[in-house]
């Protein structure tokens, strides 16, 4: 088996539909297989799949087991000899899959790796970043990129040329291709986080194994960006994001720096709703 396609699916069944008739009309010179593993869905997606798409495999969660999680269940079952995790909105483009598995097979020190990812109007969508720092955390934190936009710039690697090849930190969530070798050495995605970083976390226990993670722009695929959330209350999203921030901290910096985030998440907050408030006056005073 060639590749092993894993979607995590929340509510998202027409992205899904989409999803899987894409990779299954564009993709004809590999040997694929697919699982989807749908966290307790409430819009019909598991009875679509059961319908439309009986050849892909189907794991059903009665709750939501978040994204490291759900992805761990399928890869245990994973004959490929890659594995692709694909979030539920995003469309290959044909031999995008193909392309990506040839371009591994040729890049043997690729422990993981990611592809050019486009809007539908063909404008890339700028994913690259480097390892969480705590200074540029600490920014997001206390909401600083409002007041200087320039701050995050060395985080979000704005300088990174998406037409060349390069090794990186780190690659987006929604098209990450793994070795097979990968999970045999160091395991599955970490459990602890529920969504967010996880991803980061996994290139950064791939890199300390000896590995490369790297981009390619030879390959496409179409990504559009966020939908997959958009069924995620807004202050649901921000506690999700805190929670793994913190965690990764915990995890691979110095204690202190995990501390200060801590109390500095209570302050940003407060900030917040400070900012909202004045907004709200602002508007009804106009």
């Amino acid at each position: 088996m060639d590749l092993t396609i894993i979607i995590v699916s929340w509510n998202v069944k027409d992205f899904v539909r989409d999803n899987l008739k894409s990779i299954y009309e564009n993709t004809k010179n590999i040997e694929f297989e697919i699982y989807v593993v749908d966290n307790d869905s409430k819009d019909g997606t598991v009875e679509m799949i059961k319908n439309e798409f009986p050849e892909a495999h189907l794991i059903t969660n009665n709750y939501n087991a978040g994204f490291a999680k759900a992805n761990n269940q399928a890869i245990k079952l994973a004959k490929g000899r890659y594995v692709l995790l694909l979030n539920p909105d995003m469309r290959v483009l044909p031999e995008t899959l193909e392309k990506m598995v040839k371009w591994m097979d040729n890049h043997k020190q690729a422990g993981i790796a990611g592809c050019c990812l486009i809007k539908e109007n063909g404008e890339t969508v700028p994913h690259i970043r480097r390892f969480p720092k705590f200074l540029d955390q600490l920014a997001i934190v206390l909401k600083l990129p409002h007041i200087f936009p320039n701050i995050l710039n060395n985080y979000l690697y704005k300088n990174f040329d998406y037409n060349h090849e390069a090794i990186v930190d780190s690659v987006r969530g929604s098209f990450f291709m793994i070795r097979r070798e990968i999970f045999e050495k160091i395991g599955g995605l970490d459990e602890r986080y529920f969504i967010w970083f996880e991803e980061v976390d996994y290139c950064k226990q791939v890199k300390n194994a000896g590995w490369d993670v790297m981009y390619t722009p030879e390959v496409k695929c179409i990504d559009f960006v966020g939908k997959s959330f958009n069924s995620v209350k807004k202050g649901k999203t921000q506690e999700y994001f805190r929670d793994s921030m913190l965690k990764y901290f915990k995890k691979w910096h110095p204690f202190w720096q995990y501390f200060i985030l801590k109390l500095a998440w209570k302050i940003g907050t407060r900030i917040a709703i400070i900012g909202e408030k004045l907004n709200f006056k602002s508007k009804a005073k106009t």
